[in-house]
C-alpha cells in the first residue's frame, strides 16, 4: 500500500485504577510511511511495546487515535500484520512441523511455504517447540511470521536471543522482504549497533512520546558532533549533550544553520551516538521529519519539525 501505514495522534495507553495508574504512552504522534525500516527505540519502560501491541490490535488505547493500514479499527486487519512479541508465544506442546503446518491452514491464500521452510530450516521438524532453544523459538516464530506474508511486521526484540551468524542472516532476509515485497517492518531493539544501515526509519520513544521520528539519513544529518575551546558560544544551534574535558568542549547539536568551523571542528554522529546522546538527555526537544508528522496535529501533539 502506500501512503502512512501505521498513523498516531494524541495515542495515550494508562494501565491501572486511578491512584495506581501508570501511563504508557501520554499523548503520542508520529506517521509512519509504507515500505519503510523502522527502528523503534528508547529506554526501558518507554512505551515501546506498548505501541506495538496497540498496532498489532491486541489492545486499544485509553484515548487518541491510531490508524492501521488504513484501518482506524487495527483488529479488522490482524489478518495483514505479523507481530513477534518478546515472548515468542509458540504452542509448547507442537512439533517444528506441526507449528509451521498451523501457520499455513490459518493463513489460507497468503501463506508462503517457501521462505517459511527456508527460516525454519535448521530445526529439527519432529522436535517439539517447549525444548527448543530461545533462539531455535525466535527463528521459528520469525518463520510464522514471514511465512503469512504480511504488509506489516512488528517484531519486539525479535534478536535478542540468537548469535551473531543466525542474527546476521535473519537480518538480511527480513531486508529482502522488504525489498521484494515492500513489506513495513517495525523492529524495536537495544542493540543500537544492529540497526546502523539497516533501518532507513526511526521512532525514538521516551515518556510516553515520539521525541525522534523520521528518516534516519536526516534525523542524523541535523545533528553534528563539534569539538572547540569551553566557553565559545553554540548559539544558535540546540545543545543536546555536552561535556568539557580540561579546556576542551564536546557537544552533540541539532544544527541551525552551519557550523562556524573557525570554532568548532565538527563531524556527522553515528546513530548509535546520537541515540545514546538522546537517552542521556530526556529534556533535549523533539524532532520529527515532515515524513513522520501526522496529517492533522493537535494542540497536545505538537512537534518541531526539520
Amino acid at each position: 500500500m502506500t501512503g502512512a501505514v501505521i498513523e498516531a495522534r494524541g495515542l495515550t495507553m494508562t494501565y491501572g485504577r486511578r491512584g495506581g495508574a501508570r501511563t504508557a504512552l501520554d499523548g503520542c504522534s508520529f506517521r509512519l510511511p509504507a515500505g519503510r525500516v523502522c527502528a523503534l527505540v528508547g529506554p526501558n519502560g518507554a512505551g515501546k511495546s506498548t505501541l506495538l501491541n496497540l498496532a498489532a490490535g491486541l489492545s486499544r488505547p485509553s484515548a487518541g487515535t491510531l490508524t492501521v493500514l488504513g484501518s482506524a479499527d487495527p483488529p479488522d486487519v490482524r489478518d495483514r500484520i505479523a507481530y513477534v512479541a518478546q515472548n515468542k508465544p509458540l504452542h509448547p506442546q507442537l512439533t517444528v512441523a506441526d507449528t509451521l503446518w498451523a501457520g499455513a491452514e490459518l493463513n489460507p491464500g497468503r501463506w508462503d511455504a517457501g521462505i517459511a521452510g527456508r527460516i525454519a530450516a535448521p530445526l529439527p521438524p519432529k522436535t517439539r517447540v517447549r525444548t527448543l532453544s530461545g533462539g531455535q523459538r525466535t527463528r521459528l516464530a520469525l518463520a510464522l511470521a514471514l511465512g503469512k506474508r504480511p504488509e506489516l511486521m512488528l517484531l519486539d526484540e525479535p534478536m535478542a536471543d540468537l548469535d551473531p551468524l543466525a542474527r546476521h542472516e535473519l537480518m538480511g532476509l527480513l531486508m529482502a522482504e522488504t525489498a521484494e515485497h515492500g513489506t513495513t517492518i517495525v523492529m524495536s531493539s537495544h542493540i543500537l549497533t544492529e540497526l546502523e544501515g539497516v533501518c532507513d526509519f526511526l521512532l525514538f520513544v521516551d515518556g510516553g512520546r515520539v521525541r525522534l521520528g523520521g528518516e534516519a539519513e536526516d534525523i542524523v544529518s541535523a545533528h553534528a558532533l563539534v569539538t572547540g575551546q569551553a566557553g565559545h558560544d553554540l548559539a544558535p544551534h540546540t545543545v543536546v549533550e555536552s561535556r568539557t574535558t580540561g579546556r576542551q568542549l564536546t557537544a552533540l547539536v541539532r544544527k541551525e544553520g552551519p557550523v562556524d568551523e573557525s570554532l568548532w571542528a565538527a563531524a556527522e554522529p553515528s546513530l548509535e551516538e546520537l541515540l545514546l546522546a538522546h537517552l542521556r538527555s530526556p529534556n533535549a526537544p523533539p524532532l520529527l521529519t515532515p515524513s513522520a508528522v501526522p496529517a492533522t496535529t493537535g494542540p497536545r501533539e505538537a512537534v518541531a519539525s526539520a
